[in-house]
Order: structure tokens, then sequence, then C-alpha cells
């Protein structure tokens, strides 16, 4: 059976905005199983911002239920919730979120830094790893402006993955990137989920969810569709067809 990585129990939210209060999430419920690669699309205005600073820990509901591996959410203080984001979240944003000054490498090993179990020596081995898994083990000492957008977005995958987390929660990740780019990058994420890396892809694309398991759509605040993908395409293969660059 199936380890659940994500609980989410008749979960709201809302907003006072001077007199008005805005219901962001009106009763959301869902369950993400071990190694699932979900998509969770919306328009602006339809709850999925809000959801997915819950899921991130970076938000609480105004009620309900959310449990990560068996955690209740709620009842953990500020610093077991900054906990929880280092050790069992790695988070990948639209805009990379690395320091500019700062090598592949040492962006990656940020999230370790955090980590008391690690020493130096154990950091880089574990930060030369995560990249090795993204193919940018030759570009180690290169900063964000020495990097292409899609390379730069490999090296905050990277940092995703250095802390072995249960789950990866993606956020538009491929939205400041040009189709064939994309499609790298969705390659590689369907490789990490084939490896057993559990996905949240945050995205606002539908071609991209075709190479996701599952879609979970939301609309003004509730769940509107919750299906599995019968037909996932391969990123890889669409890449392919899409011909070599033009040099």
């Amino acid at each position: 059976m199936a380890k659940t990585i994500i609980k989410i129990e008749d979960l709201k939210r809302s907003f006072v905005m001077g007199e008005e209060t805005i219901h962001a999430l009106k009763g959301v419920s869902f369950s993400i199983e071990e190694g699932e690669f979900v998509t969770i699309m919306g328009s602006s205005g339809s709850g999925k911002s809000s959801l997915l600073n819950i899921l991130g820990c970076l938000d609480q509901p105004t009620s309900g239920v959310y449990d990560i591996d068996t955690v209740v959410v709620k009842q953990q203080s500020k610093k077991e919730l900054a906990k929880i984001r280092n050790e069992k979240i790695g988070f990948i944003f639209q805009s990379y979120n690395l320091l500019p000054k700062t090598t592949a490498i040492e962006n990656v090993k940020l999230p370790l830094m955090y980590n008391t179990k690690y020493d130096s020596e154990e950091m880089d081995a574990l930060a030369l790893a995560s990249l090795e898994k993204v193919n940018l083990s030759n570009r180690l000492h290169h900063t964000p402006a020495q990097l292409s957008g899609g390379q730069q977005q490999r090296v905050a995958i990277a940092r995703s993955l250095v802390n072995n987390p249960v789950v990866i929660l993606a956020d538009e990740a491929t939205g400041n990137l040009d189709t064939r780019t994309s499609y790298e990058i969705m390659a590689l994420f369907q490789e990490l989920n084939k490896q057993g890396k559990t996905i949240v892809f945050v995205t606002h694309e539908p071609d991209i969810a075709t190479f996701s398991s599952r879609t979970i759509v939301l609309k003004d605040g509730h769940i509107i569709k919750d299906s599995p993908n019968t037909n996932i395409l391969s990123a890889a293969e669409a890449l392919a067809a899409l011909g070599k660059e033009d040099e």
C-alpha cells in the first residue's frame, strides 16, 4: 500500500480585506501518495496560490487538516514548520531564486546549511550528487549570470533535491522558459518521478499538465476536477519532435 505524503481535508482559507472577507479556499480535500506526479491548475483567483502557500508551510489554513508525511502541520511551532520546509519539502520557483553572486554548487548547498547533521565535506558531496542528477556537474563553479535559464532552473531543481525531501513543490517551474527548454525540464521531472520522487507541479499551462500522472483543477476556491491522466505524454519525445535547434 502506497504511503500518503500529503493529506488535505476540508481545507479553507479566508482573508479579511477592509470590510470584505475573501474566501480563497472553500473546503478543499485530496491526498497525494508517494511517487505520484500531480499537476495543480487554475486561473487567477482560483485559490491555487493560497493552496500552494499552505502546502509549502508558508501559510496556515483558516480551518481544515493538512498533514505532510504523517505530520499534523497545524500542531507545529514556527521552528518546527521551518524544519519541515527545510527537510521535507523541495521548493522550485518560476524565477529560480538563486543567489546571483554565488556558484551553482554553493546555491545547491544552501538548504544543507540549516541542517546540523552535515559537515562541510558531506555538504559538498551531497551538492555534487544533486548537480550530477540534473546533468550539471560541469557547471559547479558558474554563477547564475553564466548559465542559461534552463541551466539555472536545473540548479534550482538540484537544490530542491539535496535534502532528499518527501515532496518536490514546483511553482510554475517552466513559466519563464521557452518551449524547448520547458520540455527539457519536464523530461527531467519525469525522470525524477520514475526514480520515486513525489512531485506537485503548479502550472497554468495545459500542455505541461499532460506530462504528469494526475491533474487537480481549482476554480473559485473549489476543486472542479481531480483525475488521473490516462495518456501521459513523454516530454523527451515531445522534445525530440521539435527537431534540432537552429544554429
